[in-house]
């Protein structure tokens, strides 16, 4: 299988790539960071050494680095079976007083960068009639909370993106699933104070997009909704 995850360096887009690390996957990675991803690369290639592991360092907030990134996958393999729409950032804040320009920048790294990679790839995917494109959306596109702002804005308006896929794509054979995971024990939950053991692990998200990879081509995961046993944070 020829699998795309986005932001993949560390967090979700790691433990995705470690579940999907399978003999005769090809798994092509993306993050901005070009030390922390050829790092991750390079663990995950020793960790896997029967997958094949691609990676290019962009900044998918830009539509043109997007666009690019697509077509360097597309010209090495000319099927794509699974688009992993993984990037994303968290600003806190709220409308009213937060700084000027953080609508901007959450909307074009939470939302274009899934808008313009996904228009490149899904050519591909339409042509062969089969893939799977999974959007990590948030419990922040479901249910306003405090200090939400920009950040919530972004991931409702990347959950009506994703809804609008699926009913697309449907004619293609081509599945769309949402996951809205609450708290996961990431790098910006390390400095919170909170108890490890009181949220997610990544992991556990890698858990869910992997199985709902698995069904039949009859039967698809609209949305993964994930929490916290004991509730939000």
């Amino acid at each position: 299988m020829n699998i795309i995850i986005t932001g993949s360096s560390k967090g979700f887009g790691r433990a995705i790539a470690e579940k999907f690390s399978l003999p005769s996957n090809t798994i092509y990675l993306c993050a901005r960071h070009q030390e922390a991803l050829k790092t991750t690369v390079m663990e995950l290639q020793q960790a896997f050494p029967n997958t094949i592991f691609k990676y290019k360092c962009v900044d998918l907030s830009i539509a043109e680095e997007a666009i690019t990134f697509g077509k360097w996958v597309l010209a090495q393999s000319d099927t794509i079976d699974i688009l992993i729409n993984n990037v994303g950032q968290f600003v806190p804040g709220s409308i009213y007083n937060e700084p000027n320009g953080t609508l901007e920048a959450m909307i074009r790294t939470n939302l274009y960068s899934a808008y313009h990679l996904s228009r490149t790839i899904l050519p591909n995917m339409m042509k062969k009639k089969s893939g799977h494109v999974f959007n990590i959306c948030s419990i922040a596109a479901l249910q306003a909370y405090p200090n939400g702002g920009a950040y919530s804005i972004s991931k409702y308006a990347l959950l009506g993106f994703s809804k609008n896929l699926r009913e697309e794509l449907k004619p293609y054979g081509i599945k769309v699933t949402t996951v809205c995971p609450g708290a996961v024990y990431t790098d910006s939950w390390v400095a919170s104070g909170v108890n490890p053991e009181r949220i997610m692990q990544a992991n556990d998200i890698a858990e869910m997009i992997y199985a709902a990879s698995k069904l039949s081509p009859q039967a698809v995961v609209e949305d993964i909704i994930m929490r916290p046993q004991l509730g939000d944070v």
